[in-house]
This record gives C-alpha cells, sequence and structure tokens, in this order.
C-alpha cells in the first residue's frame, strides 16, 4: 500500500473536509506571517488560592460552597477525582475577579 494521492476523489470531498482544509492553509499563511490572525493570550495562575478568593468574598464555608457549585470541599483536600484542573483555576479566577458575574449567571 502506498501513500493515498490527495487530489483522488476531490468531487467527493465534504463541506467539512474542504473548511478543515482551508483553515490549515489560514493557519500556515499566519505561522509565515502572510496574514495576521487576531489572537488572544490568557494568562491562568498555576495555583488560586480558594480560601483567600472566599475570604476576600467575606463568606464562610458554607456560605462559599452552595454559591460555587463546582467547587467543592474535595479541592480544597487536595482531590482531583477526574475534575478539569484548568477549568476549575479559570473559574476561581473569574470569582476572584467578579463573583457577582458569577453568582448572576448561575442564578438564571
Amino acid at each position: 500500500m502506498g501513500v493515498r494521492d490527495l487530489n483522488a476523489g476531490t468531487k467527493s470531498r465534504t463541506k467539512f473536509g474542504m473548511a478543515l482544509e482551508l483553515s490549515a492553509k489560514e493557519i500556515l499563511a499566519h505561522v509565515k506571517g502572510d496574514v495576521r490572525l487576531p489572537t488572544r493570550r490568557i494568562v491562568l495562575p498555576d495555583e488560586v488560592d480558594v480560601k483567600r478568593v472566599r475570604t476576600e468574598a467575606g463568606m464562610s464555608q458554607a456560605e462559599f460552597a452552595p454559591r460555587f457549585a463546582s467547587i467543592r470541599e474535595r479541592y480544597r483536600s487536595g482531590s482531583r477525582n477526574g475534575e478539569n484542573p484548568t477549568q476549575r483555576r479559570a473559574y476561581l479566577a473569574v470569582i476572584a475577579k467578579n463573583r457577582e458575574v458569577v453568582l448572576d449567571a448561575l442564578a438564571s
């Protein structure tokens, strides 16, 4: 078996396949510097001090836990149990920055 001829069967290409190819070409052009694509850099802290976030919010553990349902006592104990640490850090960073927005979003 040899390498598949990429030009063979071009009539049966899907919209998804063509969009994927176009995206790959666009990325390559961006990397080469031929085009400039919009980018956004997101920097998350390596660790988020849950106790600090909670105390700065002026909340007890009993008040904090039910309001921010995905943050549980197991986080403080170091248990990961399949949780995504990056998502958890991002969520805590948002709570630390503007907990009222999170509370409003969770209430709706």
